[in-house]
């Protein structure tokens, strides 16, 4: 049965309607932190398990295509297999420590994006897929069913809000949604290499670096404060 319901869900394109329902339990990011703040708290959104199921199913097929795609930023540790903090960081001590024995310093920059999966635009990612990763047809509808009309309510012991409808961002806690926001990044790297400027990323968090030379240190800021530049008219 779960098999039949899923391959009619991939075959028209559409995501059931009474699994986009999502109850949103806040957990606080570090015990350490005051609790009082709602800024300290991630909601996590408890999905249904059936959603999760199909999610899988479909991700199962669509990670390997997103992977190979060359737009897709091999820099980014998150979400991948054989992927991890560890990689993220031994790739930029790395170049780090292979510019120190040259005698140049490394200029480093880390951004970090505010409720990062929440503000996901859909439009914008839906047309990333569609013109740089090729995703067409039923797959594009199945992504775009699942993103659009959700709902959540927010609830806290026995006490829960009135739902309120989801009109930007992949939900935290869904199985695909950690992807579908590499995607949404993904022209981060392409903006990067634009510049000759080296990055590495782990998830929202990014990290943008040069080596300077000693005689070009002004043309190797100007070029990564060019790289920032074109990274906050980036649409996102």
């Amino acid at each position: 049965m779960i098999a039949y319901l899923a391959n009619f869900s991939f075959s028209e394109g559409r995501f059931p309607v009474l699994l986009k329902q999502a109850t949103v339990t806040p957990l606080i990011k570090g015990h350490s932190l005051d609790k009082s703040a709602p800024s300290n708290y991630r909601p996590i959104s408890n999905l249904n398990f059936f959603s999760k199921v199909l999610e899988r199913l479909f991700l199962c097929r669509f990670q390997s295509h997103i992977l190979k795609s060359p737009n897709f930023n091999i820099h980014q540790s998150a979400y991948r297999p054989y992927c991890s903090t560890e990689t993220s960081l031994q790739l930029l001590l790395d170049h780090a420590y292979s510019a120190a024995d040259e005698g140049k310093p490394t200029l480093l920059i880390s951004l970090d994006l505010s409720a990062a999966f929440d503000t996901v635009d859909h439009s914008v990612l839906l047309k990333r897929l569609s013109c740089s990763f090729g995703v067409t047809g039923n797959a594009l509808s199945w992504i775009q069913s699942c993103l659009c009309d959700r709902t959540q309510s927010v609830r806290i012991g026995s006490h829960s809000s009135p739902p309120n409808p989801c009109l930007v961002g992949v939900p935290q806690g869904s199985v695909f949604g950690p992807l579908l926001f590499s995607i949404y990044t993904s022209p981060i790297s392409t903006i990067a290499k634009s510049h000759q400027v080296s990055q590495q990323q782990y998830a929202d968090d990014t990290q943008l670096y040069v080596a300077l030379l000693p005689a070009n240190y002004n043309q190797d800021t100007t070029a990564l404060e060019s790289c920032l530049n074109s990274l906050r008219t980036m649409v996102l």
